[in-house]
């Protein structure tokens, strides 16, 4: 039974539709494939111009018969209330709707329309299989964050058991729980691990100490995917030798789709079937490829809500080589999470914060930005930027998370900011620590 493909289309995502669509773009012609893309971001444009009185406005006076002319679109832009930028004819009963990690500091909610969520995960099946990965058969261990209230937890684990995956908390990364992920490796045919880069690291430092190679625990393991931060050749050697299977990079954003994935040549090929990537300087001018800029993508098929030249906030080079229908990633800068290190000697994977903040976000609310750091082993600093200072009710809500995700006998202040500190690449950093690692 293929449960997998089975669970999409009862939630109206048509996925075999999406397979063929897929199939007929990637089997164009280099010089059909340009002619097509540059129709379909006619196309996209012009939808949205006629259908989105949101970006309408944002396109007022702007001769966009010229692409480069098209604003570039920011996280900000859509930090608002979902029915604010969802196209006529969409609502809640058609529309995939979920909501950013906020990784960057910028979280929001984004709409999709089902077959635009249909095309993302023939994508994602699309490039899996280019390592004999089938999510209705193959095993996948999953090393993701797990809400920790009962109803989410439940739910959660249910949508691993129809997706074929065991899903490993980071929210520990100690010995002993690294010890029971162990076991599990043991006892399970696993046939590729997935999930964030830092806890998959750091589970591959706990196995070098211990002089083990999972692989021998765990034969049946194939590839191992990482994604949502960077992954350094340090760390990549690390994870082949303690692993003994090969390692893959994946780039996506929740909003958009796969970005960017490793293929067996060890191209980081990125998506031109259902993106548009453009490299661009501060002044939104266009980079040849070599050159590094700012990443701005056009998602291609999403009618519900317009992601037209939209800045994801990193920083990354197109290979020389690469070409439309080829594009190929050479270097992404950023997307590194710290792991932060607590009194009881605990360890826990820098994205846990999105967890614990995701009790102050809210779809309109008035937090715009926000970033969290260690400034010592016990103390932790959320700085934000809102038109409103918290309540009290609001930062114990927030202190109860901290206890909640990470241990007791953590102090916690806030501070309500004009303007957060940014990276060299113009992103916000959600957690940095200045706890040393030694």
């Amino acid at each position: 039974m293929r449960l997998f493909d089975l669970s999409l289309r009862a939630k109206g995502f048509d996925i075999n539709k999406a397979k063929q669509f897929l199939s007929e773009i990637q089997n164009k012609n280099e010089k059909a494939f340009e002619t097509y893309t540059q129709q379909q971001k006619k196309n996209i444009l012009e939808y949205h111009l006629e259908n989105n009185s949101f970006y309408k406005s944002k396109l007022e006076n702007v001769n966009h018969r010229n692409w480069n002319n098209i604003p570039i679109m920011t996280k900000k832009d859509l930090q608002q209330p979902l029915i604010n930028i969802l196209s006529k004819g969409f609502n809640k009963n058609n529309i995939y709707v979920d909501k950013t990690s906020g990784a960057s500091g910028n979280p929001f909610y984004f709409a999709k329309d089902k077959f635009a969520h249909a095309l993302t995960w023939a994508q994602i099946i699309d490039r899996f299989s280019w390592y004999d990965i089938d999510f209705n058969t193959t095993k996948q261990a999953r090393f993701y964050g797990i809400p920790l209230d009962k109803k989410g937890y439940y739910k959660q684990r249910l949508k691993d058991f129809v997706a074929n995956r065991y899903r490993f908390s980071v929210f520990d990364l100690s010995d002993d729980a690294f010890e029971k992920v162990l076991n599990k490796f043991k006892k399970t045919q696993f046939n590729y691990i997935n999930g964030y880069t830092s806890p998959i690291v750091q589970f591959a430092k706990f196995l070098s100490q211990r002089e083990i190679v999972l692989k021998d625990y765990c034969p049946t393991l194939k590839v191992c995917i990482v994604t949502s931060e960077m992954l350094f050749d340090d760390d990549r050697k690390l994870l082949e030798e303690q692993f003994g299977i090969p390692v893959v990079n994946e780039y996506g954003a929740s909003e958009l789709d796969l970005i960017a994935f490793e293929n067996p040549e060890g191209q980081w090929l990125v998506n031109s079937e259902t993106l548009f990537v453009e490299i661009l300087d501060e002044n939104n001018n266009p980079i040849e490829n070599g050159k590094e800029g700012r990443i701005v993508i056009t998602s291609l098929y999403n009618k519900a809500s317009p992601f037209i030249r939209y800045d994801i906030g990193d920083v990354g080079i197109l290979s020389e080589k690469s070409t439309l229908k080829k594009p190929i990633l050479e270097k992404l800068v950023g997307r590194s999470n710290d792991i932060a290190f607590l009194p009881s000697g605990k360890k826990a994977a820098g994205l846990t914060f999105y967890y614990i903040t995701k009790s102050i976000i809210e779809d309109g609310g008035n937090v715009k930005e926000f970033i969290i750091e260690q400034l010592k082993l016990d103390h932790f600093k959320v700085s934000y930027v809102s038109n409103l200072e918290f309540t009290s009710a609001q930062k114990e809500t927030i202190r109860l998370a901290m206890l909640k995700y990470l241990e007791a006998g953590i102090t916690i202040t806030f501070d309500n900011c004009k303007m957060l500190k940014r990276t060299r690449s113009g992103k916000l950093k959600q957690f940095t620590t200045y706890v040393s690692k030694s």
